[in-house]
């Protein structure tokens, strides 16, 4: 059972359980996910964007074909602001910043995505230092990252890149000896104005790590 963070006439808003897939993918063993768990519920919802499978927290989805083109209007155009937490290895010593690093996929490991400054699509990251966390395996850094762009994996990319990857990652952080249960991201909150009732909404689902 999915549990569900906001509900009206025209969308719907779940915190995804990581491991769980937002779409069906291919094969039988692929087809539990989101939006078949809402549809076996009586709810006809349509995609307008996804979350990693490893991925937990606030997944919107609409309600009929004319939210999900305005849903999809605003998240084409960047007018949804989207905030995760992540828990990522090492102590970060700066407070804030911006990643400004090109990304695409790498065509011989998919799904896997590689820096590219050459011919990678512009990817860029705001983050800022909630904390540091001292655990057996040594510092941890918590942070909240608000991504401009939403490229593949970008928000995993990035914390690699800057030498404190996300805790948990296998994809990105496969040498790390620290032992995570899971990924530790959580899509934490989205903002954005209705599209049908121009409400201001901000619908937020705390981490659980």
């Amino acid at each position: 059972m999915l549990q569900v963070i906001y509900q009206d006439d025209y969308l719907v808003a779940v915190n995804k359980p990581h491991g769980l897939l937002s779409v069906p993918g291919r094969g039988d063993d692929k087809q539990d996910c989101v939006v078949s768990r809402m549809q076996k519920n009586g709810i006809d919802v349509r995609v307008v964007h996804r979350l990693d499978c490893h991925t937990s927290g606030v997944m919107v989805l609409a309600i009929g074909n004319d939210m999900q083109r305005a849903l999809s209007r605003l998240f084409h155009d960047r007018e949804i602001d989207k905030r995760y937490v992540a828990l990522v290895e090492g102590r970060v010593e700066k407070v804030n910043g911006r990643i400004d690093v090109p990304l695409r996929g790498d065509p011989d490991n998919r799904p896997k995505q590689v820096i590219d400054y050459r011919y990678g699509k512009q990817a860029q990251t705001d983050w800022c230092l909630l904390g540091h966390e001292y655990r057996d395996s040594g510092v941890q850094s918590r942070l909240q990252l608000q991504p401009i762009t939403g490229r593949t994996h970008q928000l995993r990319l990035h914390c690699a890149d800057m030498a404190h990857p996300i805790i948990g990652d296998r994809l990105y952080n496969g040498q790390s000896q620290i032992k995570a249960s899971r990924m530790m991201l959580h899509a934490e909150q989205l903002c954005f104005s209705h599209p049908m009732t121009g409400k201001s909404l901000a619908i937020t689902c705390e981490p659980e790590f």
